[in-house]
């Protein structure tokens, strides 16, 4: 008889995969959030040798007025927009229970953001996500809510960053093992919110989230995957930063090199709070720095999700992100996260990690089944006009 949560196979179940991806995301983003911004030599600095869990505001108690990070509580366990907007992004998916495009984005995350108002862990209080979400993302609400712009073509204008990309992973956790499907399924999401690589590595990220749930993956076989899909900037990112990455098995030595194997691709430049002029600009020779760094720190770390996550979050830059990304590949492909991390982000932060997991594990099991039956109707019909040919 199996335990429960382990397949037949003995593979991990898709529960499994799915918790360990969207509470891996939780966890990598709250640890990232208090040194986000900050190189690594400052990190190095600041905190007397590397971050190895859970840290304090950079700023100590003056969180609420040090600048450029007040008025928000960032560390102690607090998850960031990343996950407020990943939750944000199952709740669509509960509603819909189906897959989503741009117009559910429109119909259903908009209005969630807008009117309902939810604990925020670095505001220590109750209040809209609108009111936490960053410029990038008040663009949603701007453009589809106030502008009445086609939600396919709204994120055209926007910031190009990584604020598609950080909540994406649902996506590829719907299209579980299908990675083409997840690509497709987040560049119609995305569209809503961003162009250029920011909407290209949206796909891209869920893609890699669904190669990971397959059985038998590995961070080679998420990278593969990803590479046959990734366009342009974004797909030369990659493989410039996994080339890199192959080199290294710590994450230590790994910092720097995966740094100047993406700083080619990467239009903020070397100082991060003080972006270049051509900074977040569509292109299509450039990349999101986010999700290279992450992919690298995924073969860097062989898969392991505590390892990758601290390589992630002692990069520096938009670490946050960066470790939301990795957690949740790492996490899809079944390596386990620390129980007393996911514990005090959950405690810390005021949320349940884990019921947006299972709410999700069950909507991906619905939409599979409406995705056979709309398969059988189709294979029926295309038989039926003599479309069927049966080869040997």
């Amino acid at each position: 008889m199996r335990t429960p949560g382990t397949a037949e196979n003995g593979t991990t179940t898709l529960e499994e995969r799915v918790t360990g991806a969207l509470v891996g995301a939780a966890v990598g983003d709250a640890l990232g959030g208090p040194v986000e911004g900050y190189s690594p030599e400052q990190i190095l600095e600041r905190h007397g040798g590397r971050v190895h869990g859970i840290v304090g505001p950079w700023n100590g108690e003056a969180w609420r007025t040090a600048r450029p990070i007040a008025p928000y509580h960032k560390g102690d366990g607090h998850v960031t927009d990343d996950t407020l907007m990943t939750h944000a992004l199952v709740r669509v998916y509960d509603t819909v229970r189906d897959h989503l495009d741009a117009y559910a984005v429109a119909e259903h995350l908009v209005p969630d953001l807008m009117t309902t108002p939810r604990w925020i862990p670095e505001l220590e209080a109750e209040a809209l996500p609108l009111q936490r979400i960053f410029l990038a993302e008040k663009w949603l609400v701007a453009r589809i809510h106030y502008g009445h712009v086609d939600p396919r073509e709204a994120g055209t204008g926007n910031i190009v960053n990584c604020g598609a990309a950080m909540y994406t992973a649902p996506v590829g956790l719907v299209n579980a093992a299908n990675p083409a499907g997840a690509y497709a399924e987040a560049l119609d999401v995305a569209g809503a919110h961003q162009s250029s690589y920011g909407r290209e590595a949206a796909g891209v990220l869920a893609a890699g989230v669904a190669a990971a749930c397959a059985p038998g993956a590995t961070p080679d076989s998420v990278v593969a995957a990803c590479l046959a899909l990734a366009k342009d900037g974004t797909r030369a990112a990659i493989e410039a930063v996994c080339e890199a990455a192959s080199r290294h098995s710590d994450f230590e030595s790994a910092l720097v090199p995966l740094r100047e194997a993406v700083a080619p691709y990467d239009t903020v430049g070397s100082d991060y709070r003080a972006p270049s002029l051509g900074a977040r600009r569509p292109s299509r020779l450039h990349a999101i720095e986010e999700l290279p760094i992450a992919l690298g720190m995924l073969l860097v770390s062989g898969g392991d999700y505590r390892h990758a996550v601290l390589g992630s979050v002692n990069y520096g830059r938009d670490c946050d992100s960066i470790a939301t990304m990795a957690g949740a590949l790492a996490g899809a492909l079944g390596s386990p996260v620390p129980e007393d991390w996911a514990k005090a982000v959950a405690e810390a932060s005021r949320l349940d990690l884990w019921e947006p997991a299972a709410t999700l594990a069950t909507v991906a099991r619905e939409v599979f089944e409406r995705d056979v039956a709309r398969r059988r109707v189709h294979e029926r019909a295309f038989t039926a006009i003599g479309g069927a040919r049966c080869s040997g």
